[in-house]
Parts: C-alpha cells; structure tokens; sequence
C-alpha cells in the first residue's frame, strides 16, 4: 500500500501528460474538473492553516504539476468544443449557462474582469513578493548561519539544535529560491488562459459556421457557453492556487495559524471595531444611502468590540514592548537568592582572553574561532565517540592584553600567550638557518619556537620552520587540553545520549546490561578510565558486551576496564601500530614479579604498595630508556603483561603522564612487535 502511494504522483503525471494527446469523454473530463477545483480548494486551506512556509515546502512543486494538469484540461476540453459541437461535459455547461444567463456580452465581460483581476493583481503581487523574498532570504544566510554558531559556542543550544536550525536555514533559502521560479508558471496559466479561451471562441464560430453550416446566432450562443464555461472551470482553480501562491510567500513566521493569528490581533483592538462601527454608522447621513444595512453592520461591530473591551482580557500579540530595565545597585540585585545562584554556576570548558586577543575570537571582528571549534568537536567526536560540550569565550580585565586562560569545571588548567599580529614558527630540529623572532615554547605540545613577523614567514618555511597562524596556536592548545581532559568532560549526560545512539540498533543489549548488570555511575568510570588514556569509545556495543559478559562476576571497573581494552585491541592497534609495527618499551621478568609481588587488596579494590626506593629506580631507568629512544618515537610506549599493565600505568602517571602502557593481549596479531629496550633494575 505504501508502495503505491509513494508512486501515484508519478502515475499521475504521465496520466497529465497524455491527457494532452489522448481524446477524453465528456464524463471522465468532468470528473477531472472536479478533481481540479478540489485539489485547488485543498491547496488554498492547507497555506491558510500552516505556521511557516517550511511546512509546504512542497509547494513550489505541486505548483507545477497543478498548472500542468490545468492546461492539459484546457487542451482536453478544447478538443472536446471544437469536435463536439461545443460539448465538453455537464461542468462547462453549467458554469457557461449560469455566468451567461442568456447574455453573452455580459458573460464574456464577467469572465475577461476575472482573469484580468487573477493576471493583473494576484499573481503579478505574488510574482514580486516572491522574488524579493528570495533575495533577503539568500542575503540573511550568512548571518542567521553566524547567529546560529555563536549560540551553540556560548551553550544557548546543543549540537543537534543547531544542525537542525542549519537544515531549516537552508530549507527555507532553497524554498523561496524555488517559489521565485515556480510563480511564473501561475502568470503563463494566466496569459494561456486568455489564449485559450479566444481560441475556442473563434475556432468554435469558424467551425460551426463553415462546417457546420449553423447561423451566426446559433453558433454565438454555443460556443459562448462553451467558451465562457471552459475558461471559468479553468480560471477558478487557478484563482484559487493563485491566491493560495500570495497566502504562502506572504506569510511570516508565527506559531498558529493564520485564521488564529488574524482573529487573536484584531481581538487585541476593541477601540478600533467601535470606531470603525461609528464611522460606519455615519454613512446613513448620506441621502439615497442603504440604511438598513448600515445599521445592521455598524450595530455589529460597535457591540463586539464593547463586549471585548469589557472582558478587559489581555491579549497576547506577537509583538512585544522592550521592557523598560530598571538600574539597581549590586547590593539591590543580589537580595534575590536567584541570581546569587549564577555566581555557583560552572561551564565544562572556559576560555577566557586579554582584551588585545578579542578580535582573533570575536566573529563580529572577523575572527572564525567558533567555527574551529565547531570543526574540532566534529573531529573529536568521529575520533573518540564522544561529543565535547560547548567552550565559554569570555574576555577578562584582569589578564594579560596578550594573555588567555582554559579552565575546566572553572579552575584553570593551562594558560598561554599569542602575539596577534606575528606568526609561530615551531623548531622542528632540522632548521638550515635561523631567522630572528621572539623566542618562546609552543603552549601545547612545549615546542622551542619564535614569534616572527609575516615578512619572514616565506623565509622561515625556507629554513625548515613549521609557521602557524595565531588562530591555530590557540585551537590546538584549546584542543589538547580538551583531549587530555576528556575523561572529565564526560557527564552521565552524556552517556545518557550515546546509550540512546545504541538503543536505536541494539535496545536489548543496553536493557540488559544497564543498569542490571553495571551503573550508569560504574559506566561512566570504565568510560572515564578508556578515555583518560586515549582509548576511543566510539564501539559502544563491544564495550557494553564484553561489560555484559565479565560484569556478572568481576564488579571491580578497573578489571573490567582491562577486559573492554582487550575487546578494543584492533582500536588500540590502529591507534598506536605505524607501518604494521608497532614500537615499544618492555619490562622485565623480575621488575613484572616485584609489582605482582606489591600488589595489595582493600575493600575499595587494589592498590600497589613497591618500595620508594624501588620506584624510584624503575622510574629513573624508564625516563632514561625514553631519552635514549627520542630520535625514533614519538610517544612511548611501554609493553606489558595484562596483569600487570593497570597498575604500572597508575604509577607512571604520576611521574610520566604522557607514557602509554599496553599489553600483550591489547595488541593484534596482525602487527609485529618491535622491543627498542628493556627496563630492569
């Protein structure tokens, strides 16, 4: 049934298309103009009961196909005329006969003033609306697109708000770009109708005359019939969608209907109905004038509009008064206990800069700071699974002009300085010169750098330096940072939304295993635990699986953290594997025995309890191992036993946080492992 419902417009279309060509019987024409003045009637109530054009924006389209099946009616019935001897079924006769009522001057003269009026006034005023509407429309992208990003940075809105405000954007640009087109079909039905109905006229007259061998006056009073009927069939759904065209690209934005709209502010003005009345009212003065209705009407609208003024209901208009803001001292505003509680609240992620670096952040400026970030978060998101709240940019008196400040959950985590009008230019450690700059350390990743004027940037890419804008200096600060943070950004929120994402696809899976079998609180830690080390948590379904499958009998996160790594070594290995190998650190037998060895139990889980002076030695030979292997990795990589891997990582993160500990079982098969040294003690 779906099937052919989705199908039957197609169907129709071609059906349109050879009404055209094929002959129609009277009675199958009459059925369709019915149809037509039905869709038409349908068409005209749907644009009076929608909200915002949006909701029929498939108007433009249906805007075609109905002016198509208008004039293949009209070539239909044409045929039909000249063939049949001014016959084209019961419709054309009994409009013809009723506009002409046996005068066919006066019919001819009723039926040229209705299409003149649909010509001249409807569609010519709903031509050039449309056209100007698309204009604005496609010149107010761009700032409604800005208006849109900046709510989403500063947290008004959330992601999949803005996307749909984006799509609705769009949507509404492509609508009155197509509306612009489709209202030149309603003026060439216009102007064909005119056409067709002198056609019909003087085709009849000839035919009828020569072939037919009819007197003038016979043939006069049926083709007139004929001819007056046809074009009112066709000129009345054109009037309709015509009028039904003005309704729709006139229409503003409101939240009820039009018939709502309208009845709610004339309501709204109960002085205007009784003046109106009275003015009204005054016509009976005029001698010959019809005073009865007068009377009647007046009477009506003086009475409804004291019977609303008495109500004295308010009521609400669209339109608003800016409220007057009444200045109060600090003290004042800070008696109401509500607004004490602004001053508690704390963004996720904050950023805020000294005055002199507002313009490389403010869009108003020129700045594309929103947008970066906006780019970030769609690139962390398809890289980790996880989607980052919105960043606070705020601007603070109280820094540095050149200095900015990252906070998270409102404490500082990490601070910077950008010199606006330089470039950076990263010391990558091949330079063949040097060119002469500010010296400093990039803020993210502790790069010995220079700040160099734009005059020397060609000159610093000669010399091997890696030259970043001071935009992006700040982006990939803000990003690191975000990254390294990210197990706390996540919130239960959060995780809220990404079971939803599965629940989609696999509703058992999650039923079962939240919160029976593990917390959303547990799940956050496992997450948390995942993330703090850079692991992706995009595969929900293997994490909440392989949870499913160990979370019966092991209740301790940090075991079942463990196990969810393994599930996730192909993850891992593409993470951290380069050219099908993967390079790494080892530990020895006897330093692997001594940590099993310290291991200790408590009620809140295990803990490692090595001797001070023990943990010193392995810490100082694995910084001396790292140092030695500089010029061949990036990033350590220390290798282990999976039950040995928790616990070394815990206490490596407090002397060498950067350090990525692996174990044999987190690692494919498909890659090779590389040992490039060995800690022992």
């Amino acid at each position: 049934m779906k099937s052919i419902l989705n199908n039957s417009i197609s169907v129709f279309i071609i059906a349109v298309i050879l009404m055209i060509i094929v002959p129609l019987p009277p009675f199958f024409l009459d059925l369709m103009f019915i149809l037509n003045i039905a869709v038409s009637i349908v068409i005209l109530f749907t644009t009076m009961y929608i909200k915002e054009a949006l909701e029929f924006s498939v108007f433009p389209s249906l805007l075609l196909i109905t002016t198509l099946f208008r004039l293949s009616l009209n070539v239909s019935s044409t045929r039909l005329i000249l063939t049949n001897n001014g016959y084209a079924g019961a419709v054309i006769s009994t409009f013809g006969n009723f506009v002409l009522q046996g005068n066919a001057v006066v019919g001819f003269i009723i039926f040229i003033i209705i299409v003149l009026v649909q010509f001249i006034v409807i569609t010519k005023g709903a031509e050039r609306v449309a056209e100007v509407t698309a204009r604005f429309t496609l010149d107010a992208m761009p700032g409604k697109q800005m208006a849109i990003d900046a709510d989403l940075s500063s947290g008004i809105i959330t992601e999949e708000e803005a996307l749909r405000r984006r799509n609705n954007v769009q949507r509404e640009a492509d609508f009155y770009g197509a509306m612009d087109g489709a209202t030149k079909f309603v003026k060439g039905d216009a102007i064909m109708s005119i056409v067709v109905t002198f056609i019909n006229f003087i085709g009849g007259v000839i035919i009828g005359m020569v072939q037919g061998g009819s007197t003038f006056d016979m043939v006069l009073q049926t083709y007139s019939i004929a001819t007056v009927g046809d074009g009112l069939v066709s000129q009345i759904p054109a009037l309709l969608i015509s009028t039904a065209t003005s309704m729709i690209v006139t229409r503003a934005a409101s939240e009820s209907s039009l018939n709502v709209d309208l009845t709610r502010q004339i309501k709204s003005q109960p002085l205007v109905l009784i003046i109106s009345g009275t003015v009204i009212f005054s016509f009976v003065l005029i001698p010959g004038f019809p005073k009865i209705q007068v009377i009647v009407l007046s009477s009506m609208l003086i009475l409804l509009g004291m019977r609303l003024l008495k109500t004295n209901v308010p009521v609400e208009t669209d339109y608003k008064e800016p409220a007057q803001v009444e200045e109060v001292s600090e003290e004042e505003y800070y008696r109401n206990i509500d607004n004490i509680y602004e001053l508690i609240q704390i963004d996720p992620i904050a950023m805020e800069v000294g005055y002199s670096l507002i313009p490389l952040v403010d869009e108003s400026s020129g700045g594309n700071f929103i947008d970066r970030v906006v780019m970030f978060r769609r690139q962390f998101a398809q890289e980790m699974g996880m989607v980052i709240p919105s960043v606070r940019l705020r601007d603070n008196g109280y820094l540095n002009p050149n200095e900015y400040v990252i906070k998270i959950k409102g404490e500082e985590v990490a601070k910077g300085e950008i010199l606006v009008d330089y470039y950076l230019a990263l010391d990558p450690g091949n330079l063949t010169g040097e060119v002469d700059g500010i010296e400093t350390v990039e803020p993210a990743y502790g790069i010995p750098s220079r700040w160099i004027k734009e005059d020397k940037k060609e000159l610093a890419e000669i010399y091997g330096y890696t030259v970043i804008d001071p935009l992006s200096v700040l982006i990939t600060h803000l990003s690191e940072v975000i990254r390294s943070h990210a197990h706390e950004l996540l919130s239960r929120q959060e995780i809220n939304q990404l079971l939803s994402r599965v629940k989609e696809d696999n509703e058992i899976l999650v039923s079962e295993v939240i919160p029976g079998i593990v917390s959303l609180g547990n799940l956050q830690k496992i997450l948390g635990n995942l993330l703090k080390e850079g692991i992706p948590i995009k595969d929900m379904e293997t994490i909440l699986e392989t949870i499913g499958d160990y979370g019966t009998t092991v209740k301790d996160t940090e075991m079942l953290t463990e196990y969810v790594r393994q599930a996730l070594r192909r993850t891992i290995t593409r993470k951290w594997s380069e050219g099908g190998q993967i390079r790494v650190i080892t530990l020895s037998t006897e330093i692997e025995k001594l940590i099993i060895n310290s291991m200790s139990k408590s009620e809140k889980g295990s803990y490692l309890s090595l001797d001070p002076e023990i943990m010193q030695k392995l810490v100082t030979q694995l910084i001396e191992q790292i140092n030695k292997l500089k010029g061949e990795i990036n990033i350590p990589i220390i290798l282990t036993s999976p039950f040995v891997r928790g616990y070394f990582r815990k206490l490596l993160d407090q002397f060498y946080p950067k350090a990525v500990v692996l174990s044999f079982n987190e690692i494919d098969n498909s890659v090779q492992i590389q040992a490039l040294g060995n800690i022992a003690i």
